[in-house]
């Protein structure tokens, strides 16, 4: 696989996380993040307890219960901190399907990493409110929209992908991934992610006969 080469990088983040501002602050909520990231290593989505995670960072859970309002807002907050699905560089393989391939590869490393049971638990939990889940997914989709517009640019501009790509086509490989993820449970297969790429992807986004680069 093609190195993945520095470019735009894109980020995420919440404005509870933006309130640790001093460096006391800043340095309690590194205990928190890793208090949290402890348990679930260790025993998966239930393990993470507020009283649990509050006794292990040495702090209360009134702390907690002012920047995370529960649960899946704290785990979701230990992957955007340790393992974003979506933020750091903009893969830039030098061809489109190294570059989505190298996305989704990304995101299903990281999930493998948290943990399937952990994701799944909290997926399970966003689910099952619906207020939560759609601040959940508008934010996961438009950070998707942001990455897949550059990787897109730059497709275009090499003749790889014809312009103006429509956003429900642009994330189109995430949507597909997020999929798969709740189907089976588990990160998808490098199989799968080919497939998501060569057999559904290109094909929509590829120069239609008469275009620039067809």
């Amino acid at each position: 696989m093609a190195a993945t080469r520095t470019g735009t990088t894109a980020t995420t983040g919440t404005a509870a996380e933006a309130e640790f501002t001093s460096a006391a602050q800043r340095e309690r909520r590194q205990r928190i993040l890793d208090a949290t990231l402890t348990l679930a290593s260790r025993g998966g989505y239930e393990a993470v307890q507020m009283r649990a995670v509050a006794d292990r960072a040495g702090t209360s859970r009134a702390v907690l219960y002012r920047r995370w309002r529960n649960r899946p807002e704290l785990v979701l907050a230990v992957i955007r901190r340790h393992r974003p699905l979506l933020s750091g560089e903009i893969p830039d393989t030098g061809s489109l399907r190294g570059d989505v391939l190298a996305l989704l590869r990304r995101m299903s490393s990281r999930l493998a990493e948290i943990g399937p049971e952990t994701v799944y638990g909290l997926l399970g939990d966003y689910l099952s409110d619906a207020d939560m889940f759609a601040r959940s997914r508008d934010q996961l989709l438009s950070i998707s929209a942001e990455v897949m517009e550059t990787i897109l640019k730059r497709a275009a501009d090499r003749g790889e992908a014809r312009a103006g790509v429509e956003n429900r086509i642009a994330t189109l490989p995430t949507a597909l991934f997020r999929n798969e993820l709740f189907l089976a449970r588990i990160p998808p297969s490098e199989g799968t992610l080919v497939e998501i790429v060569d057999d559904v992807f290109l094909p929509l986004v590829r120069p239609q006969p008469g275009e620039a680069g067809a």
